[in-house]
């Protein structure tokens, strides 16, 4: 039997107010905000051996697990990880909730929204609980790393049994043995990052499209951003145990891979001996068998001329770019932390353009900063129209206990945040529009994922440049690629008629 990783010893608790000891049964661990920002220079250890002991493969027999998720993609990756250790501990996967002997809610801490959506849920699984005293609810993620919370949940929600965060994943067959033997809470959240380990077991969501996490964490500290405590320091993977999984998807028919990492293209630089980063390994993806490779989540400050030139070669790397530009004032760039400044980001933008001519951009903005003015939000209107994004993503401004932000005085009332994100959201509308009535007529390549939501004799797929196509078609082609010809092209999405043989635009 392989030898299972070293377990970390937890510190006892030492808390200046209430004591929550009577709540727990194992040693309780409370996630802290302070030491989750030191960025020590110890070496991040690799582990290649994990196992799930013999005495716990068979716990989940006749047993069923459901988890539900929020957030971002690399939630989408821990979820699948998660469902693969329970699944070789002997559980079922179900979605119905009734049936269920253990949920997990894996959270997401990055807005105040989804942390109210987290809490409502956590109240509405309170009456299943009394009804089944023997279910196992557990709640994971980024909101387990933040203090409020898990000090919120104790107080509040004990119907909790259990609570871990994002470092220590690997551990949830030995944290499941404790909530289910035990009669108290069980706690484990460790505020310093783990290690990187590999070889974990996975059930991933379909067999079309796969997401491959290439690092962890970020070291940007963004003033707004909970992140960087939530998910620890940055840590890179091996680039042969990444490339070695990219073939393995290959190998099992995926179509499509999205890199992941909080900040993706910051990968390779804290790896030692070796001067290896996004650029060098889509490189060498570019020469793996599978059609389509993407990445996300960048950052401007990280995106290089090299990685700009291999982007360039194309074949399966994708033109589609999701670069995150936040705001359009150099000022309000300031207050955030970003450290580029609006026109270092439009000549990003123009030198990608350059040598990818056909690049389609996408990308994240914040409205209603703290201080931003009319002439500010302005700014971001005017770049808005400058870039002429394909997508993004609008967001009003919520403050996250422990970030810098979160000290300044909250001073845009919330009926100008909603008036400026309603102008916002209408000047990317027109352009989104815009943009995709140029695609009328044109014939682009539909990678197809399944049945339309809103009508099952309707196929639907994503282009290259990840836009939404609806058609008409067999359902044998799930799973393919195939060529579409553009004939309603809509805001969100277009409509169009599958073609047999045709030279692709894009």
């Amino acid at each position: 039997m392989k030898k299972e990783l070293p377990v970390i010893e937890t510190p006892k608790q030492k808390t200046k107010e209430k004591d929550y000891s009577k709540y727990f049964q194992t040693t309780y661990q409370p996630p802290s905000l302070k030491d989750a920002k030191r960025r020590g220079k110890e070496k991040v250890q690799f582990h290649k051996d994990f196992s799930i002991p013999d005495d716990l493969n068979g716990l989940g027999k006749g047993k069923k697990f459901m988890i539900r998720t929020y957030g971002c993609q690399m939630n989408e990756h821990d979820t699948e990880v998660m469902a693969g250790l329970l699944v070789d501990m002997g559980f079922e996967s179900t979605n119905e909730t009734e049936e269920a002997d253990i949920i997990l809610l894996n959270t997401c801490a990055i807005r105040e929204n989804a942390e109210n959506k987290v809490f409502g849920e956590i109240g509405h699984l309170k009456p299943l609980k009394l009804e089944k005293p023997g279910l196992i609810l557990g709640v994971c993620g980024c909101m387990s790393q933040e203090e409020s919370v898990v000090n919120k949940i104790l107080q509040k929600h004990q119907h909790i049994d259990l609570i871990f965060g994002t470092h220590n994943i690997h551990r949830l067959p030995h944290l499941i043995k404790n909530a289910i033997f035990g009669k108290e809470m069980v706690i484990e959240v460790w505020s310093k990052e783990g290690d990187i380990v590999e070889n974990l077991p996975r059930v991933r969501k379909g067999n079309i499209k796969g997401w491959v996490n290439i690092m962890y964490g970020c070291d940007k500290f963004c003033t707004y951003c909970i992140v960087p405590y939530t998910r620890g320091k940055e840590r890179s993977r091996h680039p042969e145990d990444i490339i070695e999984e990219v073939r393995h998807l290959a190998r099992n028919g995926y179509k499509e891979i999205t890199l992941l990492g909080q900040n993706v293209n910051a990968y390779g630089k804290d790896l030692d001996g070796m001067e290896y980063g996004l650029g060098n390994l889509m490189d060498e993806i570019r020469k793996i068998d599978i059609p389509r490779v993407r990445f996300t989540t960048s950052h401007p400050r990280d995106f290089d001329d090299h990685l700009i030139e291999v982007l360039a070669k194309g074949g399966n790397l994708v033109e589609h770019i999701h670069l995150p530009v936040q705001h359009g004032s150099s000022d309000v760039l300031k207050l955030m932390a970003r450290k580029y400044t609006r026109e270092h980001y439009l000549e990003l933008v123009d030198k990608i353009k350059k040598q990818i001519p056909n690049a389609v951009f996408t990308t994240d903005i914040i409205v209603g900063f703290p201080n931003e003015t009319e002439e500010q939000f302005e700014e971001t209107l005017s770049l808005v129209k400058e870039v002429e994004y394909d997508m993004a993503f609008t967001f009003i401004y919520s403050p996250r206990d422990g970030t810098p932000a979160a000290k300044m005085e909250d001073n845009v009332p919330m009926e100008v945040k909603k008036e400026r994100l309603h102008r916002l959201n209408d000047v990317m509308n027109e352009i989104f529009l815009k943009k995709n009535l140029e695609l009328k007529g044109e014939i682009v390549e539909v990678l197809v994922e399944g049945e339309s939501r809103k009508n099952p004799d309707v196929l639907t797929g994503h282009t290259r440049t990840n836009k939404v196509v609806h058609f008409h078609g067999a359902k044998s082609l799930i799973g393919e690629l195939v060529n579409v010809q553009i004939t309603d092209p809509k805001t969100w999405s277009m409509g169009g008629e599958l073609v047999e043989t045709a030279e692709v635009s894009r």
